[in-house]
């Protein structure tokens, strides 16, 4: 997505090749998304990037109604607290409700709820294909099977070996995901400390199947998250991080039973089967800010990285940041407010 939405927003404004190390775009994280948009996951400092792209994927019709449930306990309180207090300031709507207003079947110890009625379902595969779409009208190429090999500069231009020919560019743009920092060993750039971790997902089909109308719901403490999908199934995840190298991460077995354990301790319903599961990876920069900007010590090596888990719902404001930066171009309305210091890599220096 990252690279994707980069090239859409560069357009004809520069001659753009895509690299893809996969046989086909969007295999990796893009692929594996929890697929909603929150303008409060992330917390203050992705805030910015989510609120800005919401009006861009409403308007391309990538959103649909959906809503956030953030869900605790009793001793959970000082937590809901620090949690309304870091959007105080900001246009983020949060209302204090009764939890089991919105969740039937809700466990008697689930006391506190904060409503985040904004959020949002993400059409993220449509997303993804109106991206690779608009990128092609405007003249960009991609270029599948192409991993990296090697890429050095000389006379300020670059030449980079892939699995599928060399290539020539003035700038190389690293829109790498959890392989960011290979790529930039492999360029001769220094590596930022980026950090890959495996995220766990699961279709749940229960007894009850999820009622009409159930938003996302996540736990306060960080413990789960589950929203409901067609046909009155769920997805759930176990909130986990696992640090682990770059891969084509896989689910265990113990992180979905611990995620249907969690699930258990929160509603009555039945776990009637576990349908399917997945892993994705979440890759972070040392502050779990994102990296938009050119390399303080390699002219022309440009960061696209470090997106977390939130690389799909910033996209648009993202990409709008980054192009302006690539292309020393005035920045786009939709983010003249955002300060795209805070995600320049020059803060690793």
């Amino acid at each position: 997505m990252a690279g994707t939405s980069l090239a859409a927003a560069i357009g004809s404004q520069a001659r753009t090749l895509v690299l893809e190390a996969e046989d086909a775009p969007g295999y990796h994280a893009t692929g594996r998304s929890a697929a909603f948009w929150s303008e409060t996951y992330g917390g203050p400092g992705i805030q910015p990037l989510t609120t800005a792209s919401g009006p861009v994927l409403q308007a391309g019709g990538h959103l649909a109604p959906l809503g956030s449930l953030h869900i605790g306990r009793a001793e959970d309180e000082p937590a809901m607290d620090a949690f309304l207090a870091e959007f105080a300031g900001s246009d983020v709507i949060l209302d204090r409700v009764d939890p089991a207003a919105f969740i039937p079947g809700l466990r008697s110890a689930w006391t506190l709820g904060v409503q985040e009625a904004s959020c949002a379902y993400i059409d993220v595969a449509g997303l993804h294909a109106d991206g690779i779409a608009l990128a092609r009208r405007a003249g960009v190429d991609f270029v599948t099977d192409a991993a990296l090999v090697s890429a050095t500069r000389a006379d300020g231009v670059w030449t980079i070996e892939t699995k599928a020919g060399a290539f020539r560019a003035r700038a190389l743009v690293n829109a790498a995901g959890a392989w960011a920092d290979a790529v930039a060993i492999r360029a001769g750039v220094r590596p930022l400390g980026l950090q890959a971790y495996r995220r766990t997902m699961a279709q749940l089909r229960t007894d009850p199947g999820a009622p009409a109308g159930l938003p996302h719901v996540a736990d306060i403490a960080g413990r789960f998250y589950f929203k409901p999908e067609a046909g009155g199934r769920l997805w759930l995840s176990p909130h986990d991080e696992t640090a682990t190298d770059p891969c084509d991460a896989a689910p265990e077995e113990i992180d979905i039973a611990i995620a249907v354990d969690r699930f258990e301790q929160v509603v009555d319903w039945r776990v009637a089967a576990v349908e399917r599961s997945w892993a994705g990876l979440r890759t972070f920069a040392p502050d779990r800010l994102p990296i938009y900007g050119f390399d303080v010590r390699m002219p022309g090596f440009f960061w696209c990285a470090g997106q977390g888990g939130f690389g799909i719902q910033t996209a648009p404001a993202a990409a709008m940041l980054a192009a302006g930066l690539l292309l020393d171009t005035p920045p786009d309305q939709a983010i003249a407010a955002i300060d795209s210091a805070r995600y320049s890599p020059s803060r690793f220096r």
